[in-house]
């Protein structure tokens, strides 16, 4: 076995915008085409945690981010955690590397790169990942997102109060063996209690987490968005209608669209290596080596 077969990362620090400082697990050679990993909204960086290995192994320049207010990232002093912040974030990430990254979000993250790529004024990226978002997603599938943050709070007496309630948020993905990788999801408080890693203030208002109160905007991003772009859905997903991949395609003609069987909103939570296989042929075709 190899160096290129056990890939090797970093935590690095980087400086956003307005003084808050975020948190990524960086690997693989910095002259390599580059890929930044956005998670979505009540996530984490951890949420990558296949996909960034296969890619390093494979030979990108990966950053794995932790959004501001979620994971090991600075919460922000104000509480804002518009799109607007966040593409400000990432663009100064951007700023630091050698070339023009492939963007890669989920949920929040896919919305925060199709609204920076739109909305910048000179090309920041070579290509554009959206994984199961669109600017019109389906209003109950984005309810039950909001609710399920906002209705854990208060926390979890121990992790396995956590397991239950992904359980029934997912109650199609098998349970898992090992409460390790959930524990990377969640921060141990003074009072004992066991919180999800990210600041509660981003559940008072539903368009901080996912885009229906932002639909114009982003269809307005869209429409000015001139490089590959690629939408993987999760065909078990109630946040991503047939009706609203339409929509999007009107602006946007040339989005390919990748559906993946028996996975629902986190696809690569769901189908790791069907969704690792996918981004891989995919920057083979637009960042290739």
């Amino acid at each position: 076995m190899t160096s290129r077969d056990v890939p090797t990362f970093e935590t690095r620090r980087y400086a956003g915008s307005g003084g808050v400082f975020l948190t990524a697990d960086v690997g693989g050679d910095s002259s390599a085409p580059a890929v930044i990993l956005m998670h979505g909204g009540g996530q984490t960086r951890h949420s990558w945690h296949g996909a960034t290995r296969r890619l390093v192994a494979d030979g990108y320049h990966v950053v794995s981010l932790d959004t501001r207010g979620h994971g090991d990232s600075d919460w922000s002093p104000s509480g804002e955690y518009g799109l607007e912040v966040l593409a400000a974030d990432l663009l100064a990430v951007i700023a630091t590397l050698k070339t023009r990254p492939v963007l890669v979000g989920a949920s929040l993250g896919g919305s925060t790169g199709l609204y920076a790529v739109g909305n910048a004024a000179t090309p920041i990226a070579r290509a554009l990942v959206m994984v199961d978002v669109i600017p019109r997603v389906d209003p109950a599938g984005a309810e039950r997102i909001v609710n399920f943050m906002r209705s854990h709070v208060d926390g979890f007496a121990n992790v396995e109060e956590a397991i239950d309630a992904v359980a029934a948020y997912n109650p199609h993905r098998p349970r898992p063996r090992d409460p390790a990788g959930l524990m990377k999801n969640l921060r141990c408080q003074a009072d004992g209690r066991l919180y999800w890693h990210w600041d509660p203030r981003i559940v008072k208002t539903s368009s901080r987490l996912e885009p229906p109160d932002l639909v114009e905007p982003l269809l307005a991003a869209a429409s000015r968005v001139r490089i590959p772009t690629l939408l993987v859905r999760g065909l078990l997903s109630d946040v991503v209608t047939d009706a609203g991949v339409a929509e999007l395609r009107g602006v946007l003609p040339d989005l390919e669209v990748l559906g993946v069987a028996q996975a629902g909103h986190m696809v690569a939570g769901d189908k790791n290596d069907v969704f690792s296989k996918a981004i891989g042929a995919f920057l083979r075709r637009h960042a290739p080596l």
